[in-house]
């Protein structure tokens, strides 16, 4: 397993997801498929890979629908997934504190983890940064091309945190918080079971201390929350697989740069797949078809001579023949778009049958 000692993860998976809807109005979000793999399970695997035994998953809703599909995983990867429940939503501090029996078990320290983040997941290399400058916290901090619209980190270049800077107009760093972290169990002194964020209320704090280090992501991030970031992060995650595991894309007829293609898809004659386009299992692409910067997900059918640009296709939809959709158009489960229409920026329901056009971003209800 390439353990390094029993370690464990506290996911903050939070709410309903209401970001990334319509897609979450039919499964919880850490198990909307994201690159044909539940998103928990991107992080999940990466961390039991590192030698993590037990995830615990701080949710703030009922989860009954994910328990089931949790436990299949949970002997898939032979490791403990545990769900610990917010009576009230207690930001990104808080369920922690509700989480302290299970994290301060044992004295080795424990990963938090935002749980819409995508990246190739350094979680080795961050134990062993974490060991050795011994301090309470380590937090991953990623490069970013426009710093005054995040808050960024300013460190020294051993790692030592100084301080974090909110929308900085003038330039004092590009690294911001990439919501990985690993702590000590005495973080957990600080926080107690209450809302609060961990951010603003806890972070500053271990910096003035000079207990906080930041370790430098290399490789692709992002936080694929809401649709727009979806597409983006399927495009930086699918170079990703050409740089590290081409051998995982689809190298079929008519498929022009960067695509994924689950085994049990069927593609027709005469199409452009691609660039940057993943078709979930069960999928039918028929002929003539162009889809590029979109993700297909299981059971839809994308109907002859269609053109579809930066889309979420939802679960078991169809979209009919000679429809152009584009501009981030986000199917829910289970939609039927007819014959020759146009979808631009539309966010549309589930179970809608729709008969005109939609030329306009807007929700269809």
């Amino acid at each position: 397993r390439g353990g390094l000692y029993t370690m464990k993860a506290l996911i903050l998976v939070g709410g309903f997801g209401t970001r990334l809807r319509p897609l979450t109005l039919s499964r919880p979000k850490p198990l909307v498929e994201f690159a044909n793999k539940p998103m928990l399970m991107h992080q999940v695997e990466a961390l039991a890979e590192a030698g993590v035994t037990h995830v615990i998953l701080a949710v703030s809703y009922r989860a009954e629908l994910m328990e089931k599909e949790l436990r299949e995983h949970e002997k898939r990867l032979g490791i403990r997934i545990s769900l610990s429940h917010e009576k009230e939503p207690l930001g990104t501090a808080g369920p922690l504190a509700l989480a302290r029996d299970f994290l301060s078990a044992d004295t080795d320290p424990f990963f938090v983890l935002n749980s819409d983040v995508i990246c190739s997941f350094p979680f080795k290399e961050m134990v062993q940064f974490h060991r050795s400058h011994g301090k309470e916290g380590t937090i991953v901090v990623t490069k970013v091309e426009e710093p005054s619209k995040y808050g960024v980190v300013v460190y020294r270049q051993d790692g030592q945190i100084d301080q974090f800077v909110e929308k900085p107009q003038v330039f004092v760093s590009n690294k911001i918080n990439a919501g990985i972290y690993i702590f000590n169990p005495s973080v957990l002194d600080r926080i107690e079971v209450k809302p609060t964020s961990i951010e603003k209320q806890v972070f500053p704090n271990m910096a003035k201390e000079q207990q906080l280090y930041a370790f430098d992501l290399k490789g692709f991030w992002m936080d694929v929350g809401q649709p727009k970031d979806f597409l983006t992060g399927m495009c930086l995650y699918l170079k990703s697989v050409r740089d590290h595991n081409p051998e995982k894309l689809y190298a079929g007829k008519g498929v022009v740069g960067n695509v994924l293609v689950d085994s049990t898809a069927n593609i027709g004659s005469n199409c452009r797949i691609g660039p940057n386009v993943i078709l979930g299992p069960d999928v039918v692409i028929e002929d003539g078809v162009c889809i590029s910067r979109c993700t297909v997900l299981r059971g839809s059918r994308i109907k002859a001579h269609s053109w579809l640009n930066s889309s979420i296709i939802g679960w078991r939809s169809t979209v009919g023949q000679w429809v152009r959709m584009e501009n981030v158009s986000v199917l829910g489960e289970d939609v039927q778009i007819g014959s020759e229409l146009y979808i631009n920026g539309g966010r549309i329901l589930p179970h809608k049958v729709i008969s005109v056009s939609v030329p306009e971003p807007q929700i269809i209800m």
